[in-house]
């Protein structure tokens, strides 16, 4: 049955610097190579393809991770467009009455410029589907290697057993293991486990 790794790209500095890095394309700081490569480290098989966000961050992340695997760019699967807080962090943003109502509403408050997370899973779910339906139909393991918020949105949508939107949020590097077990039939895939780097695996 075929397994999917679907996995969130390594840190950048605007991760460390806790900033909203949507569409600011920039590479892996050094603390995000080495940690990709502590990953790589102890990988046992690469499958024969790898869909990654066409951001830096991602495309670096899959190399690491996936050497000699085919990269697939999939322009749908980029993180969130956080507009007016885009590659800005709190600290910057604090005294915002945008900002502060955006987070009191738990991300929910439209913001003007800003993609919503409706919009963002609208433009996500479709290509990652056909992903998982190309994995079906060929009978292959593959990755995905993309951001936050699109991992978030489309394990919402697709992953059993069910949970919160935010309770699929992984820190960097890590994802999830899914099986395509009823995928044909039922439309959901199966988290097997959590991945995690070595040493940090939750349980």
């Amino acid at each position: 049955m075929p397994r999917l790794e679907l996995l969130r790209h390594a840190m950048t500095q605007g991760n460390l610097e806790r900033r909203w890095t949507g569409t600011t394309d920039e590479s892996l700081c050094p603390e995000g190579l080495a940690l990709a490569r502590r990953c790589a480290s102890l990988r046992r098989a690469v499958p024969r393809r790898v869909w990654v966000s066409p951001l830096c961050r991602c495309r670096e992340t899959a190399a690491i991770l996936y050497p000699g695997a085919e990269p697939v760019p999939v322009p749908e699967l980029r993180e969130t467009d956080f507009g007016p807080f885009e590659n800005k962090n709190h600290r910057e943003l604090a005294g915002d009455p945008v900002y502060e109502e955006w987070i009191r509403s738990a991300g929910e408050t439209p913001v003007p410029g800003m993609e919503s997370r409706e919009e963002a899973a609208a433009r996500a779910l479709p290509a990652f589907r056909a992903i998982l339906d190309r994995l079906a139909q060929s009978g292959e393991d593959g990755a995905v290697v993309t951001h936050g918020g699109v991992v978030m949105a489309v394990c919402a949508a697709l992953a059993v057993p069910r949970r919160d939107y935010y309770r699929w949020w992984v820190p960097c590097c890590c994802g999830w293991l899914l099986e395509l077990t009823d995928w044909r039939r039922t439309g959901t895939i199966e988290v097997i486990r959590e991945i995690a780097p070595p040493g940090e695996e939750e349980g």
